[in-house]
This record gives C-alpha cells, sequence and structure tokens, in this order.
C-alpha cells in the first residue's frame, strides 16, 4: 500500500474521532460547560493550535501527479501533500533572504525572486515550506507519542492501585527502576536499538513518557477505591472491570487531559535534543535548528532559518501551555473548590 494511502486514512481516522468527540462533548453537560469555559479564557490560543492542526493535516492529505515542488525534493511519479502543492515552483541555488531578488552570497538573480517570504537555506529550500512542513512532524511526535505513553501509565496506574499485591509491587518496581536511569540516555538506546525512523522515535519516546502520569494514577486510584461508593459497588458484586471503567476511569480524565496537554510539549523539546545529537526526525524543526546553528557563526548572519524554525516552535508550545494551564483550573476538582 502506498504510504500517501494510509497518510489519507489516518486524517479520514482524526476526522471521524473528532467528530465523535464533539458529538459526546454536546451530550455531556460537564465537558460542554468545561470546553466553554476554555473557549472564553483561551480563545487565541485555541485558535493558534487549530491553526497549527490544520496546517497538520494539510500536510498529511496527499495523491500523485502535478509539477515539481519548489525545493525539487519530489520527483513527478511521487505524491505531494497540499502544502507541497502551495509551494510549486523552481527552486534557488542557495542562500537568499527574506523576499529578496538576489542571492545572499554572490549577488546573482533569483529564479523566483520575492517569493520566498522567510528565504532560502543552504541548498535553496523554502525556509517557509519547510517551516510548515515542521508541524506535521511535531503534532506527529506529540500526539502518536502521547497515544502511546497515557494508556500505558493508566493501565499500569490503575491496575496498580487498584489490585495492589504483586502487580502492585511489580509496578512499582518497573517505575522504580525506569526512573532511577537517566531519560536521555536511556532514550538514546531505544533509538539505536529500534532504529532511526519516525514511528521508532515516537515509540521510544512512549517508553520513556509514562511513569509520571503512571505513579499519580496510582496514588489516585489507591484513594478512590476506599471511597464509599467504590466499596458498595463492590459489596454489590460488581466486577472488578466494570467498577474501573464507570467509577475509577472518569475520576482521573481530568489528569489524563492535563497530562496529554503538557507531555506534548516535553515530547516536542525533547525531539529538538534528539535532532541535536543527530538522530531526530527528518524534516522536524529540531533538525532545522540543527542545521542553523552553524549559520550563526557566518558573516553576515543566515538568521531566518533558525528564527522561523524557533518562532513555530514557541508559537505551538506557548499556546498549548496555555490551554494546559487553563484546564488545570477548570478541570481539577480540588482548584475549581477553591476557586468558588
Amino acid at each position: 500500500m502506498e504510504p500517501y494511502v494510509i497518510s489519507n486514512g489516518l486524517v479520514a481516522l482524526i476526522v471521524l474521532a473528532v467528530l465523535g468527540i464533539v458529538r459526546f462533548v454536546r451530550r455531556d453537560r460537564l465537558w460542554r460547560e468545561a470546553l466553554g469555559e476554555l473557549w472564553r479564557r483561551r480563545r487565541g490560543s485555541v485558535l493558534v493550535i487549530a491553526l497549527f492542526v490544520l496546517v497538520g493535516l494539510l500536510d498529511s492529505i496527499a495523491w500523485k501527479g502535478g509539477e515539481s515542488v519548489g525545493d525539487d525534493l519530489l520527483s513527478s511519479h511521487e505524491s505531494r501533500t497540499v502544502i507541497d502543492r502551495l509551494f510549486q515552483g523552481a527552486g534557488e541555488s542557495s542562500y537568499s533572504a527574506p523576499l529578496a531578488s538576489e542571492a545572499f552570497y554572490g549577488g546573482d538573480a533569483l529564479v523566483s525572486p520575492g517569493s520566498h517570504w522567510l528565504g532560502t537555506d543552504l541548498l535553496g529550500r523554502d525556509v517557509l515550506h519547510r517551516t510548515l512542513k515542521g508541524v506535521r512532524v511535531a503534532l506527529l511526535i506529540g500526539g502518536l507519542t502521547s497515544a502511546i505513553a497515557i494508556p500505558l501509565a493508566l493501565l499500569f496506574g490503575i491496575g496498580a492501585g487498584y489490585l495492589g499485591g504483586r502487580f502492585d509491587d511489580f509496578v512499582f518496581f518497573v517505575m522504580s527502576t525506569l526512573s532511577s536511569i537517566p531519560s536521555l540516555l536511556l532514550l538514546i538506546a531505544l533509538i539505536m536499538a529500534l532504529g532511526r525512523g519516525t514511528w521508532q522515535i515516537c515509540l521510544a519516546l512512549g517508553l520513556t513518557s509514562w511513569v509520571s502520569l503512571c505513579r499519580v494514577s496510582r496514588g489516585e486510584t489507591l484513594k478512590l477505591r476506599e471511597l464509599d461508593y467504590v466499596q458498595a459497588a463492590r459489596a454489590l458484586g460488581v466486577s472488578h472491570a466494570r467498577v474501573i471503567v464507570r467509577h475509577i476511569l472518569p475520576n482521573l480524565m481530568h489528569l489524563v487531559v492535563i497530562t496529554l496537554v503538557l507531555l506534548f510539549s516535553q515530547l516536542v523539546l525533547s525531539e529538538t535534543i534528539l535532532a541535536y545529537l543527530g538522530i531526530g526526525v527528518s524534516g522536524s524543526w529540531g533538525e532545522m535548528i540543527n542545521q542553523a546553528r552553524n549559520e550563526l557563526s557566518r558573516e553576515p548572519i543566515i538568521w531566518w532559518n533558525i528564527t522561523a524554525a524557533a518562532v513555530a516552535m514557541f508559537s505551538l508550545l506557548l499556546a498549548v501551555n496555555y490551554v494546559g494551564d487553563a484546564l488545570r483550573d477548570i478541570l481539577d476538582p480540588r482548584t475549581m473548590r477553591e476557586t468558588t
């Protein structure tokens, strides 16, 4: 199966999942009020995140055919995304400043003068194009890795807190072992063992990012299992799985949402560190920053490559952190009691 077919299928699944979440939120009064309060508090941050998500989706919808892409990375028989097709045209031979009509070194005329809003890099690739391509990588790193780490943390955390006994001892031993190993060294070791592909890096990040949520969910489950309504359900013969699904998991959802938002920022920054070490994801903002760091020592300075990647990353992570801070105030029951 062609890669672009898989990518388009994932986009369709994401759209269906979003529609399902919207339908659930409209029916559930608690979540409807919480998201309404989030929109009132952080409207600008939500719009910024929505814009980044839209760019990421457009960069995931691909099909074959068309003219060559501006940076000439793709041949005519390969699939191109919507973002690629927006930057069709001829590439340049090397550096050009933003909106320049001449090459930065040498003064030669450009093939597309004034059309590169953020200039071009050493290979003549449009920097704005590369920056927009990095959005999909950031969302993939944050989203896919969270989809691995959060279910793993809930499985072990709730299981350890609710069941106790030997399973709790086993989970606590695993958490203590992983916490005692420097996370960066463990991450590098896993990437070397699994490979340097995008999916392998996401898997390695997921396997090293679940411990903190697992510890929190275990502690909350230890408290929740002793509450009266949980004890009553168990006394009436309700199965353990049903007690967890109906009474334990819903009371942990505010922790899951907050962890998802905050973990996203941590994962994107972790990938930047990996890119600095030369084992990051191809096409990411971290790779752009790593490639541009030596350009700051040139005379004159090539500043637009690192600036574009850094501003894009800063904007996304700032918006995510603002939304996470608002969600903590809205969804945490203890914070809600304090504010009221």
